[in-house]
């Protein structure tokens, strides 16, 4: 499993942060912070340390540790206190429910604040990581994999990737600059397979980027001949039933052994052991980052 700051910059990480504190705390300066705590603790006992605990409440796979600490260090920073979060498990493994994962230690107020904030980012990856996790099990049988899309949150698509990862899935491109797949609205607008893959091929000769994967998105056995014909490096067989699909893979491994087959288009945990089991290297999800729900997680005060 990669890093989280092999994904994220650490200044960037810490700018998600201070933006996600921001729209809970406000600017501490002008007052505009936790009504509650000020109003429901004293001062003395709001400086009281006090010991808490992240408790699992059902079946997951943990993602999210990193940067559930550096909540907790941010505002322990702005309150010029110190807060120490000592996690049981790192990031990819499995947890039940009733798991202490973590146990927090410092100022009861300080520890108030960062709760719900540090709360979304580990539940919303481990939601991810746990989802990813459910569908790498259901293929497990073959040697396919199980792939993200761009389908992600707005500002967060580093994290999820990274959660993905976490649940044993694979990245497919990061975005727009790392990968080239011409889609059928590419295709429309170049006029054909053929022409779109000349194009690109082109573009990144004279760009110094010849380097880059090609991948191409097909319909159907005449844009799959079409497309293998160019020699690229990975085609996209989209909605495709498990039936249709085996029969444009037998057809791709007849004319080009070599190139990677991946399909996507409305595969679900019900369906997808049928997908893989046609040979196709990967399958892409577009629900793990879409439509993960947030694992239960819970912070207790002990």
């Amino acid at each position: 499993m990669r890093k989280l700051h092999s994904y994220i910059p650490e200044n960037q990480l810490q700018s998600l942060i201070d933006q996600a504190l921001g729209e809970d705390i406000g600017d501490k300066n002008i007052g505009e912070c936790d009504l509650t705590t000020n109003g429901a603790l004293s001062d003395v006992q709001r400086r009281n340390a006090v010991k808490a605990k992240l408790v699992a409440k059902s079946l997951g796979t943990l993602s999210g540790c990193e940067i559930f600490k550096l909540v907790f260090e941010t505002v322990a920073i702005r309150e010029s206190t110190e807060i120490t979060c000592n996690f049981a498990t790192a990031d990819g493994t499995s947890y039940k429910s009733g798991d202490v994962l973590a146990e927090i230690s410092g100022p009861a107020g300080s520890i108030l604040q960062a709760e719900r904030t540090a709360l979304n980012y580990i539940g919303r990856l481990s939601g991810i990581a746990s989802l990813t996790a459910h569908y790498v099990a259901k293929v497990a049988h073959t040697k396919c994999r199980i792939l993200d899309t761009r389908k992600t949150t707005p500002g967060w698509r580093a994290l999820e990737k990274y959660a993905v990862n976490c649940g044993g899935g694979a990245n497919h491109r990061i975005g727009l600059y790392d990968m080239v797949l011409i889609k059928e609205n590419h295709i429309r607008a170049a006029g054909s397979i053929t022409q779109a893959i000349e194009n690109v091929r082109k573009y990144l000769k004279d760009s110094n980027k010849s380097n880059i994967a090609i991948e191409v998105e097909i319909q159907n056995s005449t844009e799959l001949e079409s497309a293998l014909g160019e020699n690229i490096d990975r085609v996209l067989l989209d909605n495709q039933s498990p039936e249709e699909l085996l029969n444009l893979v037998t057809i791709a491994r007849s004319l080009s052994p070599e190139t990677k087959l991946e399909a996507s288009g409305n595969i679900t945990l019900e369906t997808v052991a049928n997908y893989a089991e046609t040979g196709v290297d990967y399958i892409s999800i577009g629900a793990l980052t879409h439509s993960a729900k947030s694992a239960d997680l819970s912070l207790l005060i002990t």
